[in-house]
C-alpha cells in the first residue's frame, strides 16, 4: 500500500492541534512556535501533492479509499483533482502566514492566571480548522465531506466568538456582545445551509444508492443511474443553497461582515481566504458533477445572483466607514466573480473562477493583514481615525496599497489574470451579464482608492504620529504575498497548467463547449 499522503496532509495540522492544546499554560511561547512547525510540516507535505500530482493524467489523483460505514455505504474516499490541489495548496500555503500574523492575538492580559489557556487554544483552533478544510478539499465521497462541511464551523465559531477584534472602540461588555452576535449567525446561518443540503445528500443516496463521486459517475456512464428531472433540479438546490451560504453569495451573505469585522485579522482571513472557498469549489465538484441538467437549468438565476452581489459588494464596500467591513463587502462582490465565471460555463471563466479562489486568498490575506498590522497600532477600525500613515510607516503604507491595488485587480498582479478571463469567458456566453459585471472593476477602484487615500495620504493625525513601520516578523508575513502576487500575475502558467484539464472535465460532465466567436465573412 502506497504511502496515504492525502490523509496525511489532514491528519498532521489535526495532530498539531492536538499537541498545541495540550502545552502547559505558561508556555504560551512554546505553543505558537509548535503551531506554526505543524504548519510548516504541512506545507510541506501540501508541496509534495502539488509535485506529484499529473496534470494529464487521470481526474482524481493520489485517491484513497476504505469502507467506513458499510451498512450505510459510506466510504472513506479521497482524491485530488487540478482544482482540489491547487486549493489544498492555498490553505497551506495561507495557514502559517495566519499564524504568524496572529501571533500575540490571543496573548492573556497581565492579570490572568496561569491556568487560562486563551493562547493554546487559539493556535488549536487553526490548525483544526486547517485540517479539516484540506480534507473537505479532497473528499470525494459525499457524506464524508458534508461532515467536514459541518465540523469546521465548530472550530470556527469559537474563534470568532472567543476571540474577537480588540480595537472595538466600546466597552469590553458591548465587544464581547458584538463578538457572541457574530459569531452565532455565522454559525445559524451554516448550520442552516447545512441541514438542507443533509436532506440533499440523503435524497441523493435513495436515488443513486451510493455517496461515491467515482461510482455515481460510472452508474450514470454505464447508463445504470438516471435521475428524474425534477429530482436533479431539488437535489440540486439542496445542495446549492448550503454552499451559496459558504460563498457567500447574496442575499445569503449578511453573517460575513459581521464575522469578518469582529474577528482578529488573522482569523478573518481564515473566513474568507480558506473557508469561504470551500462553497465555491463544491459548486465545482458536486453541483456540476451531480447535477449537470439541473446546473444548467439554474444558470440564469444564478448568473443575476452573481451579478448583483458583485455589484452589491462594491457599492457597499464604498460606503463603508470601518476597513475590516469594508475589505469584508469587497470579498463578497469578488465571490460574485467566482460564481458568474463558473455557472457562465465556458472554459476560459472556470479557469479564471479556479484562478480567482487562489488569487483572492493571496491578495485578500496581502491586505487584511496589513489592516489589521494598521488597526493593531492605532486601536481602532474607523477609516476616519487615520491619515498621513504613509510619512511615518512608508512600509506600511506601500503594502497596504499593493494589497488594495491587488484587489482592485491592478494589470501585471495575479488577481487581473483571473477576472480577466472570467470576464472574457462570461462575455463570449452571456455579453450583457459580462458588461454589467465590469461595474465591479470600476467600484473596486473607487473603494480601494478612496481607503488608501483616507487612511495613508494627507496630514498626519496626532494619534498616528508615533506609530511604528512593519516589524521583521510582521515582513515575514507580507513579503511572500506580495512576491506570490506579482510572481502569478505575470507568470500564472504554472497554475492555469494544472487547473486547465481539469476544467475540461468540468465542462464535459456539464456538456458545454465554448462558444464559436461570430466573425462576419469577408465580402
Amino acid at each position: 500500500m502506497s504511502f496515504p499522503i492525502l490523509t496525511a496532509t489532514a491528519v498532521l495540522p489535526a495532530v498539531g492541534a492536538i499537541a498545541t492544546a495540550a502545552v502547559p499554560a505558561a508556555r504560551r511561547t512554546a505553543a505558537k512556535w509548535l503551531a506554526l512547525l505543524f504548519s510548516l510540516a504541512t506545507l510541506v507535505l501540501a508541496a509534495i501533492v502539488l509535485v506529484r500530482f499529473e496534470p494529464g493524467g487521470d481526474r482524481y489523483q493520489l485517491t484513497e479509499s476504505h469502507s467506513w460505514i458499510a451498512d450505510f455505504g459510506v466510504r472513506y474516499e479521497l482524491g485530488v483533482d487540478g482544482i482540489g490541489v491547487v486549493m489544498v495548496a492555498l490553505t497551506a500555503l495561507l495557514i502559517p502566514f495566519v499564524i504568524l500574523a496572529g501571533w500575540h492575538d490571543a496573548d492573556p492580559e497581565e492579570k490572568a492566571t496561569k491556568r487560562w489557556r486563551p493562547t493554546q487554544g487559539f493556535f488549536a483552533l487553526i490548525l483544526m480548522v486547517e485540517a479539516m478544510v484540506i480534507l473537505s478539499f479532497e473528499a470525494t465521497d459525499v457524506f464524508l465531506f458534508y461532515i467536514l462541511f459541518e465540523a469546521m464551523l465548530i472550530p470556527m465559531y469559537f474563534l470568532i466568538g472567543g476571540f474577537g477584534d480588540r480595537a472595538h472602540g466600546g466597552s469590553e461588555e458591548n465587544a464581547a456582545a458584538q463578538r457572541s452576535y457574530a459569531a452565532v449567525k455565522f454559525l445559524l446561518y451554516n448550520l442552516v445551509g447545512g441541514l438542507i443540503m443533509l436532506a440533499a445528500v440523503i435524497g441523493l443516496y435513495v436515488v443513486a444508492g451510493s455517496f461515491s463521486l467515482s461510482e455515481i459517475a460510472e452508474a450514470r456512464a454505464s447508463g445504470q443511474f438516471e435521475m428524474a428531472q425534477n429530482t436533479e433540479r431539488w437535489l440540486f438546490l439542496g445542495f446549492f443553497f448550503a454552499f451559496a451560504v459558504k460563498a457567500p453569495l447574496w442575499p445569503l451573505h449578511t453573517w460575513l461582515p459581521n464575522a469578518m469585522g469582529e474577528a482578529t485579522a488573522p482569523v478573518a482571513v481564515l473566513i474568507t481566504a480558506v473557508v469561504d472557498k470551500v462553497g465555491t469549489f463544491a459548486m465545482l465538484r458536486f453541483c456540476l458533477q451531480l447535477f449537470p441538467e439541473a446546473s444548467k437549468w439554474a444558470t440564469p438565476a444564478i448568473l443575476v445572483l452573481a451579478l448583483i452581489s458583485i455589484v452589491y459588494g462594491a457599492l457597499l464596500a464604498v460606503g463603508q466607514r470601518d476597513i475590516k467591513r469594508l475589505v469584508a463587502y469587497a470579498s463578497i462582490s469578488h465571490f460574485g466573480f467566482i460564481v458568474l465565471g463558473i455557472f457562465a460555463m465556458t472554459s476560459q471563466a472556470q479557469s479564471g473562477a479556479t484562478l480567482y479562489m487562489v488569487n483572492h486568498g493571496i491578495s485578500t490575506a496581502a491586505l487584511m493583514l496589513v489592516a489589521g498590522f494598521l488597526i493593531s497600532r492605532r486601536g481602532s477600525r474607523l477609516i476616519a481615525d487615520y491619515g498621513g500613515v504613509q510619512k511615518v510607516a512608508p512600509v506600511l503604507a506601500g503594502t497596504f496599497l499593493v494589497g488594495g491595488l491587488a484587489t482592485l485587480s491592478l494589470p501585471g498582479l495575479a488577481p487581473f489574470v483571473s477576472e480577466f478571463l472570467v470576464l472574457v469567458g462570461t462575455f463570449s456566453a452571456y455579453p450583457v451579464a459580462g458588461v454589467i459585471a465590469t461595474s465591479g472593476i470600476v467600484l473596486a477602484a473607487l473603494y480601494t482608492l478612496v481607503l488608501y487615500q483616507r487612511t495613508m495620504t494627507g496630514p498626519v493625525k496626532a494619534e498616528v504620529s508615533a506609530m511604528p513601520d512593519l516589524k521583521a516578523r510582521e515582513l515575514v508575513v507580507v513579503a511572500p504575498l506580495i512576491a506570490l502576487l506579482l510572481f502569478l500575475g505575470v507568470f500564472p502558467k504554472p497554475l492555469t497548467e494544472i487547473v486547465n484539464p481539469a476544467v475540461e472535465h468540468t465542462m464535459s460532465d456539464v456538456q458545454k463547449q465554448d462558444p464559436r466567436p461570430e466573425v462576419e465573412a469577408a465580402k
